[in-house]
């Protein structure tokens, strides 16, 4: 058992550790409070954060000007300063060719405000930046698939907006890329002498592209193809549907000289599956 003045020296010690522990503690949490000072920045004005995107557009920044617009949704979401910076967000991401990242926050716009009058110019951005994102015809066409659905929603859903018009137009280029991976794959099997398969192709071609400018020559490698199988009554069809519809396509010319090489010339067979596929479109 320590002694009296032994007890008492223990005693100064333990007080002297608890003040260093305590100064130590104070001292830590000053250094927490000074970081996070500098960490966090004061809180600004929805407005002045807002306008300072604005003005990094102006001067042909848009990558930044994305970045500062969400700002405004991350420091003042549900107002409508957050709305406003959100589509500009969308807006400028899409001018600095940051497709993926106009396609996130389009969408988050679409989901959020489904009812503001800029929602169709939200939606429209989301499929111009799929548009932007469709690969090369001899890659897969999934990007391209997601940016027809995408434009076919802006003409559905906001079939009397200004961006209605531009949408129709994008989809037929994109009908057409579709039906040229088509036809890419089409001929690829009529090289292997594989005439069902590349049928299969054509006939695609023929029944849900049949506005692009991929049927006329689809309807001649059917005529090809049903040639080399045989098939007469068919490549007869093939050949008068292309040139009632297209009278003046060299792919016609192709088509009758084609049948006429085998005695024969462009007849159609009403009940074949070609006659019906443009009945059912109106033509022919």
């Amino acid at each position: 058992m320590p002694s009296s003045t032994e007890a008492h020296t223990l005693r100064a010690r333990l007080r002297g550790a608890l003040c260093a522990v305590s100064l130590a503690c104070a001292l830590v949490l000053s250094a927490c409070a000074s970081d996070k000072d500098e960490v966090l920045p004061p809180d600004e004005p929805a407005e002045k954060i807002y306008n300072e995107g604005l003005t990094l557009l102006r001067q042909q920044r848009p990558d930044q000007a994305a970045t500062r617009f969400e700002d405004v949704d991350r420091t003042h979401p549900y107002s409508e300063w957050a709305r406003k910076g959100l589509l500009m967000a969308t807006y400028s991401y899409f001018e600095a060719g940051k497709y993926d990242e106009a396609i996130m926050a389009g969408r988050r716009y679409v989901a959020l405000y489904p009812g503001s009058q800029d929602a169709a110019y939200a939606q429209y951005l989301v499929a111009s930046s799929l548009y932007e994102n469709i690969p090369d015809i001899t890659r897969d066409q999934r990007k391209t698939r997601q940016a027809l659905e995408a434009l076919e929603d802006v003409v559905r859903k906001y079939p009397n907006s200004e961006y209605a018009a531009t949408a129709k137009r994008k989809i037929e280029v994109a009908r057409d890329q579709l039906a040229g991976k088509e036809m890419l794959i089409g001929r690829y099997y009529m090289e292997q002498r594989n005439y069902t398969g590349a049928i299969n192709r054509f006939k695609v071609v023929v029944t849900q592209y049949q506005t692009t400018r991929q049927v006329e020559e689809a309807l001649m490698r059917l005529t090809e193809c049903y040639m080399a199988l045989g098939v007469v009554s068919e490549a007869q069809t093939a050949a008068a549907v292309l040139g009632y519809n297209f009278p003046d396509s060299p792919w016609y010319k192709d088509a009758y000289k084609l049948v006429s090489s085998g005695g024969m010339t462009p007849q159609e067979n009403k009940a074949s599956w070609i006659s019906q596929a443009f009945k059912k479109m109106g033509l022919g």
